[in-house]
This record gives structure tokens, C-alpha cells and sequence, in this order.
């Protein structure tokens, strides 16, 4: 009998009226980072990017409005292709850049750790871009749903951060 989880990839495909060139600044550009990391209701107050092969990412995300106060997470890249795709390691961590596990801030066991991302670019011509996030292997369940939600309302705040311009 297996008692392993159920995973599946999660994947969550947006397009945006910006150029590539935009889109991607979104992902390096600490400001641009901190406009729209975190869910609805959260605020990211620091993020610290390291952007290379073998970089790690420190940023950060809280809450007063929902009780949350800071919660790191580091984006470890293994992989970046210049407006083609950025693939990293997303993992929870204190706020020196330490993983940790997300049990102990109070999260499910179903929480994963070492969560692959792959984030890959499409220029679809007359200023607009796919995106496309995924997160692979996410035990289906409660939490799978929440990063879910959390993430396609992070690409609407990126959407109204395009907006401005």
C-alpha cells in the first residue's frame, strides 16, 4: 500500500501588456520584487537578489492585517536563461537566508521543502508576454491550493506594477 502523497505540478500561465524585457526586470529588480511578492493583504518589506547561476534570493513577506509577521523564503538559482526561463529552489528560511523547516513557523507537515520552480518567458509580439510558473511536485492537498491562490495574486499585483508604467 502506498502511503506517499499524492504530487502534482503546479502550473499557473498569465499574460501580461508588457514587453519581455519588463516582465523579466519583475523578477530581478529588488523594488519590482518587493511591489508584488506576497499574496493579497501582504506587503514585501525587503528583498535582497542575487541573480546568477548559484545565487540564493532572500525575500521577505508579512501581514499585520492578517496577524503574519516576517516570513523569508530563498529562491537558490540553478538555472537562468536571459528572458527565456529562471529555475530555482524555493525553500522557507530565517532572516539570514537559513532554511528552515516550515513546521516549525507553524505550517502543515505537507508544507514541502526544495520546491522547484521553472519561470519561462514568451514574447508574444505588440508588447505582451506569457509567463508561466511552475512548481513542481506539491503533495495535492490544502497547502497546494493556498501557494496557488498566493501566487496567481502575486501576478496580479506584477500586472497592476505594469500598469503604472
Amino acid at each position: 500500500m502506498n502511503t506517499e502523497p499524492q504530487k502534482r505540478d503546479l502550473v499557473i500561465t498569465r499574460v501580461f501588456n508588457a514587453p519581455i524585457e519588463r516582465v523579466w526586470q519583475a523578477w530581478i529588480d529588488p523594488e519590482d520584487v518587493m511591489h508584488w511578492w506576497g499574496p493579497t493583504g501582504f506587503i514585501s518589506p525587503f528583498a535582497r537578489i542575487d541573480f546568477r547561476e548559484g545565487g540564493t534570493s532572500l525575500v521577505c513577506m508579512k501581514s499585520p492585517e492578517y496577524g503574519f509577521g516576517e516570513m523569508y523564503s530563498t529562491w537558490q538559482y540553478r538555472k537562468i536563461v536571459p528572458q527565456r526561463q529562471i529555475e530555482y529552489i524555493h525553500n522557507l528560511a530565517d532572516q539570514n537566508g537559513t532554511k528552515i523547516d516550515p513546521t516549525s513557523l507553524g505550517m502543515p507537515a505537507d508544507f514541502p521543502q526544495d520546491v522547484r520552480n521553472l519561470i519561462t518567458f514568451k514574447d508574444l509580439g505588440g508588447g505582451k508576454t506569457e509567463l508561466s510558473v511552475t512548481e513542481f511536485d506539491w503533495p495535492v492537498g490544502q497547502m497546494m491550493e493556498m501557494s496557488q491562490t498566493g501566487m496567481e495574486q502575486c501576478l496580479d499585483k506584477m500586472a497592476a506594477l505594469f500598469a503604472k508604467a
